[in-house]
């Protein structure tokens, strides 16, 4: 069982889910970040490229995931040093740091708040994200060619593709890409013939949205969708 709800922190958004049985799950990219709580551990979720694969993973799972870019700062790491990887938040700060932490998220009434709390904390003590980041994603969300993004933003493509790899973990193009998967997805779940999706999330056509969902996502379309 999965649920989610909007954040205190602006932008996050606070999860917690409950794998039924042994099934396979799919975590699709999105461009975030997530802070993980899983049977006492904090994990941390790098950017993905493509869908991770979960299987057999019971227990209860716990999360805030961050908008987009946001991650970084908070953590004190670059996002393409975690691109594709699931790790231990011991693995990027202390270990006396990361059990006072699990502590705090332990003593909380449910996991997904104690999260919450310490992801607000480290907002508090850490410098606000590269402002450049919020109207990047929108203008790509919208479908914006990166180019012109670029010279929106005043910024020449190696200026832009550096700082879209601390923040996001991968270059503009690829995050396009990946913002333009979750537009498509949203309109097909929403009922939007496939055809039609494909129009209006800025696919060439639906076999490159098939395309794109199958390398992006590892599965069909109507798969993925359940139908």
């Amino acid at each position: 069982m999965y649920w989610e709800k909007a954040s205190r922190l602006p932008g996050a958004v606070v999860w917690r889910n409950t794998p039924s049985g042994d099934g396979v799950g799919r975590v699709l990219p999105d461009g975030c970040m997530d802070l993980l709580w899983h049977e006492g551990r904090l994990l941390v979720a790098g950017p993905d490229t493509r869908a991770y694969v979960t299987q057999g993973a019971q227990g209860v799972w716990a999360g805030v995931r961050f908008s987009p870019g946001t991650a970084p700062a908070l953590l004190g790491v670059p996002a393409h040093e975690l691109l594709d990887r699931r790790i231990e938040l011991a693995d990027l700060r202390s270990a006396s740091e990361v059990r006072r932490l699990a502590s705090r998220v332990h003593a909380a009434d449910a996991p997904e708040r104690g999260l919450e709390e310490l992801a607000l904390r480290l907002a508090a003590d850490t410098a606000p994200p590269d402002p450049l980041l919020r109207p990047l994603v929108t203008a790509l969300d919208s479908g914006c060619p990166v180019a012109a993004v670029a010279d929106e933003l005043g910024l020449g493509a190696r200026q832009l593709h550096r700082r879209s790899l601390a923040a996001f973990g991968y270059g503009p193009k690829t995050l396009a890409r990946v913002l333009r998967l979750q537009r498509a997805l949203r309109m097909a779940r929403g009922g939007v013939p496939y055809a039609e999706t494909a129009a209006r999330a800025g696919f060439a056509d639906q076999a490159h949205l098939a395309r794109d969902v199958k390398e992006l996502a590892g599965v069909p379309l109507r798969q993925l969708l359940g139908r």
